[in-house]
Parts: C-alpha cells; sequence; structure tokens
C-alpha cells in the first residue's frame, strides 16, 4: 500500500510529490498521458520566478521531474481510469494496475477547450496559445485574434493590446457574452478591433502561424485573415471525469476544495487547476501544491501516531 499518490504531472503534481517525498513518503506520481501536463505545450515560459531567461515548457517540466524523483518519487506512465474514495484505503485503478493509499492528491489539471479546426493542434505552441498572461510578451509590435466572447476572452483581448500592435477579437455573435462593463471597455478600446459573427475555420502557417480562415457565420463569406497570432478563450473543462460520484464537484466539473486543498473526502486533496477556475498559473500551482504536499505530510503522520511540526489544521 502507498502512503501517498499524486495523480497529475503539472506544476502542482510535480511540487506535492517534491514535499511528499522530502517527507520520505516515498510517493507514486501517476503522471497521466504527457509528462508535465499543460506546461510542457507551452513553447516558452517568461513568468516563472528564477528564471529571468525564457524557458522552453518543456525543459521546465523535466526539471520538475528531475527534483521529484531526487527525492524518491516513483513515476507511472499510465492513466487513472476510476478511483473508489468510498473505502479505506483508497482504491486507484489505472489502465495496467490497480493500487491502495492513504492519500490521494488530484493534480490532473484543466484541458483547454479546442476549436477543432485544421491547423490548430499543428500550430499549438507555435503561434496558437491558450494563455495571454504566459504569452503575450512574445507578441509585441504584431496583430493577432483572439477568439470568444464571453469575461475570459474580453480580458485577455485588452491584456494583449499591451505588447499587440493590434488585437482582432473574433465572437461568432453579433453581441459579446461578457458583463457589460467589460463590453464598453472593448468597444471604446483603440487597439481592439471586434470582427462579429465570424468563427475560425482553418489555422493556416508555414513552421508557425501567418493566417486564419474566417467565415462570416450569418453572410457565409470567407477570407484568408493575415496574423502572427491565435489566442483562443472559449473555455477550460477540468480532467475530472473519473471521479464522477466520489468527489463533490462544481457545475462545471471542478474540484470543490477549500484553500489549501481539502476536498469533500477526508484525506483527498486537490491542487493546481482541477480545483482552480480563475488563476491557471504555474506559480499558483506550485503554491497549491506546496500547501498538499504539507497537508499530506501531516495527515500521515497522525495516522502513524507521529509528531509533526507546526501542526496545521487538517479539517
Amino acid at each position: 500500500m502507498q502512503k501517498a499518490i499524486i495523480i497529475g504531472s503539472g506544476p502542482a503534481g510535480f511540487t506535492a510529490a517534491i514535499y511528499a517525498g522530502r517527507a520520505q513518503l516515498e510517493p507514486l506520481l501517476i503522471s497521466g498521458p504527457s509528462l508535465g501536463g499543460q506546461v510542457a505545450l507551452s513553447s516558452e515560459i517568461g513568468n516563472y520566478p528564477g528564471f529571468p531567461e525564457d524557458i522552453p515548457g518543456a525543459e521546465l517540466a523535466q526539471r520538475m521531474h528531475e527534483h521529484a524523483e531526487r527525492f524518491g518519487t516513483r513515476f507511472e506512465s499510465d492513466i487513472v481510469t476510476s478511483v473508489d474514495l468510498s473505502t479505506r484505503p483508497f482504491k486507484v485503478v489505472t489502465y495496467g494496475n490497480e493500487y491502495e493509499t492513504q492519500t490521494l492528491i488530484i493534480a490532473t489539471g484543466s484541458s483547454p477547450r479546442k476549436l477543432r479546426v485544421p491547423g490548430e493542434k499543428e500550430f499549438s505552441g507555435r503561434g496558437v496559445s491558450y494563455c495571454a498572461t504566459c504569452d503575450g510578451f512574445f507578441y509585441m509590435g504584431k496583430e493577432i485574434i483572439m477568439v470568444g466572447g464571453g469575461d475570459a476572452a474580453v480580458e485577455e483581448s485588452m491584456f494583449l493590446t499591451r505588447f499587440a500592435s493590434k488585437v482582432h477579437l473574433v465572437h461568432r455573435r453579433d453581441k459579446l457574452r461578457a458583463e457589460r462593463v467589460l463590453q464598453e471597455r472593448a468597444l471604446r478600446h483603440e487597439k481592439l478591433n471586434i470582427i462579429w459573427d465570424s468563427i475560425v475555420t482553418e489555422i493556416v502557417g508555414d513552421g508557425a502561424v501567418t493566417g486564419v480562415q474566417l467565415r462570416n457565420v450569418k453572410t457565409g463569406e470567407e477570407k484568408l485573415f493575415p496574423i502572427s497570432g491565435v489566442f483562443i478563450a472559449i473555455g477550460h473543462v477540468p480532467n475530472t471525469s473519473f471521479l464522477q460520484g466520489q468527489l463533490e464537484l462544481t457545475d462545471s466539473g471542478y474540484i470543490v476544495a477549500d484553500p489549501d486543498g481539502r476536498t469533500s473526502v477526508e484525506g483527498v486533496f486537490a491542487a493546481g487547476d482541477v480545483a482552480d477556475w480563475t488563476y491557471r498559473q504555474i506559480a499558483t500551482s506550485v503554491g497549491s501544491g506546496c500547501k498538499v504536499g504539507m497537508l499530506v505530510e501531516q495527515y500521515v503522520a497522525e495516522l502513524e501516531d507521529r509528531a509533526y511540526p507546526g501542526k496545521i489544521r487538517l479539517s
């Protein structure tokens, strides 16, 4: 039986593994389909402290992996299909195995909702981005588009005007879904142009994005729109399908957790984007991973009737 299992290999999962490993809990981290999660898909990261020079996302993920491994974390490249949190120890089932554990940390993150158009996957990280705060700086003085019409799309569009020479907000309807105050700011912003009643049907480029194919949903007219970057903000989908009926989730599928990561089941903790629909940053994920790593250390200490310095409230 494991003392601690971590599901997910993004910054939150890696950080939790480092803390659990340093506590000699010998954690098992089940990494999922890709090591590093969304971070590994970012071409360059320039807003994580300690790296004044931009670092490729894959390299940062690899360094975090090595750090966790150094402190005794064991890694399994597998996908969790189900969990049973109604019994103790908890049961975790993957495609290849079944595990029992005293504690569980869920750090499976969330996935950006995709347009699902030709070129989107091909140019992801090479002109296609799902994070304005992560990648906006790389489009200094360039024209870009943002796809979406909600609060996030409008807020990120205005943020991107700090860097881009022009931001074109593409929305499939003739009015925005964002709150009124945001709409008013967007409509009067001199560097923000809204392209109404339109959708992106294809993203084109040569090594990197050079343009998008737009179609007007009312007239059917199509045109090639030259552009240097495509930002997509049409929502996120938390990776929690395997938790249905096991934990309290929001209507959108995010894990309901307190600010320190405690979930509705004692001994189960959540870290990173799987419980955070607001920030979705590497730094905030690392912070939440730190919290739950420390909580798991204390939880196991109490199960084993051991002392724990600087006791943290567990419930």
